[in-house]
């Protein structure tokens, strides 16, 4: 029974890994389950320990987990991922629709803001970012340029929580509704400027910073406090005092 229960699942898993998102790690595959993934398999070298940092993490899903969960030998999972995560747990899951993420973003009045992250470089920056904007609530996160978001290292910078929020790639002049505040060392204090919910809050690139394009196009550019000769933040971190200013959601909405 164990063995075709293994079997079902490498099956399945080979059915999946062409347009599949890969969840990669045990904190992947919880988040992913909370925000309603469509998960289609997932698999792990040690249900056991899997199971026991469930039921100390994430005990809301210790029963799907246990019911989902298949157990396969160590060797198999080093052959089907290109790196085995430390929690020895993977899955494949949906990716979402492109156009119900386009619509949520699109919808008026948005009650928080998208991030725009422009011609980003680094796919761990931007899982990174990904994870803040899910985390403070904003409604979704776009990139422009070539990278793709969904990129198995990204999500995995992201903890899963790329299905915590909607998450496009799409060229500048696609971008959604709402006023464009732009993060630029030349711009105005934003400190002294509010953000409003339907707003896109768009960062350069890791070394370049917005492109002409972008800057052409925003409403008004802002900048972050920074000591005089401390060259930049970290892209993460200035999307999170970004969002931090911004306000962050309604507390009368959590859980």
């Amino acid at each position: 029974m164990i063995e075709d229960e293994a079997g079902n699942a490498l099956r399945l898993w080979g059915e999946a890994t062409g347009d599949a998102v890969l969840l990669d790690g045990f904190h992947a595959l919880k988040h992913a389950l909370r925000f309603g993934a469509d998960v289609r398999v997932a698999v792990t070298a040690d249900k056991k320990s899997a199971l026991e940092l469930a039921a100390e993490l994430a005990d809301d899903l210790t029963d799907v987990l246990d019911e989902r969960l298949v157990e396969i030998p160590a060797r198999t999972l080093r052959e089907l991922l290109p790196r085995v995560h430390p929690t020895q747990v993977a899955a494949l899951a949906v990716r979402p629709d492109r156009r119900a993420n386009l619509d949520t973003m699109s919808r008026a009045p948005r009650q928080a803001p998208v991030v725009v992250l422009d011609n980003p470089r680094n796919l761990g920056n931007v899982g990174a970012v990904i994870r803040l904007a899910a985390g403070f609530g904003a409604t979704g996160v776009v990139t422009t340029g070539d990278i793709d978001p969904w990129h198995p290292n990204a999500v995995r910078a992201g903890a899963g929580l790329h299905y915590a929020t909607a998450v496009e790639r799409l060229p500048l002049p696609e971008l959604p509704p709402g006023p464009l505040y732009a993060l630029d060392p030349e711009g105005d204090d934003i400190r002294s400027i509010p953000l409003p919910d339907d707003a896109l809050i768009a960062f350069g690139s890791e070394r370049h910073g917005i492109s002409p394009e972008l800057r052409e196009r925003a409403t008004r550019l802002v900048a972050l406090p920074m000591r005089p000769q401390v060259s930049s933040y970290n892209l993460a971190t200035s999307v999170a005092m970004a969002l931090f200013h911004w306000g962050g959601p309604d507390p009368a909405q959590r859980p």
